[in-house]
């Protein structure tokens, strides 16, 4: 798990007028979006569901998840689901997003960067099951 901080553009994907550019830790080891409640409110998105939430300590909490941000990170784009945190948590980004902007953490150099292998636009690679 290797954890980087980036700046990140978080857009209502329903109200782009609600924009906001934070840094973020950009964390291998954590699953999706995750924003304190005050960045939720601001952004004006509107919950989705509860979920369980395990942390790294062990411990299990119920958290609700908003929708739907425009992620732009490293001249990327995508939608997601974002989880609630309470107020003082700092941003974060997980695998998810990572995985679909085609984004790696370099682990030697502790930066972000494009996937070499497609270095002009995020690739979704799609294994048929036959």
């Amino acid at each position: 798990m290797v954890k980087v901080v980036e700046k990140v553009r978080f857009t209502n994907s329903f109200d782009p007028e609600r924009s906001v550019e934070v840094e973020a830790v950009v964390d291998s080891g954590a699953t999706m979006v995750t924003l304190p409640k005050s960045l939720v409110k601001m952004l004006g998105l509107k919950k989705v569901e509860d979920v369980k939430v395990k942390y790294a300590d062990g411990s299990v909490k119920e958290k609700e998840v908003y929708g739907v941000v425009r992620v732009e990170l490293m001249g990327r784009v995508g939608n997601f689901d974002v989880l609630a945190e309470d107020e003082g948590a700092q941003p974060l980004i997980g695998q998810i997003v990572l995985e679909r902007l085609d984004l790696i953490i370099e682990p030697s150099t502790r930066r972000l960067t494009p996937n070499p292998r497609s270095p002009e636009m995020p690739m979704i690679e799609v294994f048929a099951v036959e």
